[in-house]
């Protein structure tokens, strides 16, 4: 069953002429994910790598019956194209581009709580991605196996590392989710959560969080009224405040968002906060096992 996407899932590319749209959507079909049509204004009328090129996502949407995009639009015009999407009634929007202004991201996520019919994943995220089933965005399809582990991660990166350290355990994944690293975001921790919570299929929840923000915090709350265990990490405990640690979002100023107040939060919401991601495994296993 899974969370979000899954085999009947049809995606759309906007941009899938550029070149990291092109690469990634060669990618996503490799894997099995229905990629039904591209968007790339000017150039419809074409296929390009099997699938057919149209000017507008209305028009993509509208004869091809998609529910999902996938965004490799350059940053500038990348808050356009979520609106676009959303506008065609994409259901699910999956922006990987990074560098979009903050302003315009304000702008976007207060559009799309307003008509409330599209849930944006990212931006700057590597996607979501159900184990065997569908891949929407940049994450490397073959870390990843079949199971009853649910992840969503700040960190690109981080997701694909513990991902495949849980493949390796032989502990597989339902979905797993890169929510991204900016500070203004289409989805949170608090969004993903509950998903997870309602999927029959998905035994544990693995939440990898990082300094910055309170996101975490916000999350602890949640996690105290769940079912499901959940296994955590914070990553960047070292940094020194107002630096920033890779992610826009990712540094502590005005005394918030260190990692100390995020590791009380979710030990006192009774998650098992790993002290590296190696440790992630043996502790997803115990609670599969109890």
């Amino acid at each position: 069953m899974a969370i979000i996407v899954n085999s009947e899932t049809k995606v759309i590319v906007q941009n899938i002429t550029g070149r990291e749209g092109e690469f990634h959507t060669r990618q996503m079909i490799e894997y099995g994910t229905k990629v039904v049509a591209g968007v790339t204004p000017g150039k419809g009328g074409r296929e390009h790598l099997g699938v057919p090129v149209y000017d507008t996502m209305a028009e993509a949407v509208a004869l091809t019956g998609a529910d999902a995009s996938a965004i490799f639009v350059p940053a500038p015009s990348a808050a356009d194209a979520i609106l676009e999407a959303e506008d065609a009634g994409v259901r699910t929007i999956v922006c990987i581009t990074d560098g979009i202004p903050t302003s315009d991201m304000v702008h976007v996520c207060a559009r799309l709580r307003e008509h409330g019919h599209s849930r944006l994943i990212g931006p700057n995220c590597p996607g979501i991605l159900t184990a065997g089933e569908c891949k929407i965005g940049i994450m490397p399809g073959h870390i990843f196996k079949n199971g009853p582990v649910g992840v969503v991660s700040r960190s690109g990166t981080l997701t694909y590392e513990i991902a495949w350290d849980l493949t390796r355990a032989d502990l597989g994944q339902t979905t797993a989710i890169g929510i991204g690293g900016d500070p203004v975001l289409g989805s949170r921790f608090v969004d993903v959560l509950p998903l997870f919570e309602a999927d029959p299929e998905t035994k544990v929840v693995v939440l990898v969080g990082e300094i910055g923000g309170t996101d975490e915090e916000m999350a602890a709350e949640y996690i105290k009224s769940m079912t499901k265990p959940v296994v955590g990490f914070i990553s960047g405990r070292t940094a020194p405040p107002g630096k920033r640690m890779g992610h826009a979002g990712a540094i502590i100023s005005g005394g918030m968002g260190g990692a100390d107040s995020k590791l009380a939060a979710l030990s006192s919401a009774g998650v098992a906060v790993a002290e590296t991601t190696a440790d992630i495994p043996s502790l997803v296993r115990s609670y599969l096992k109890a």
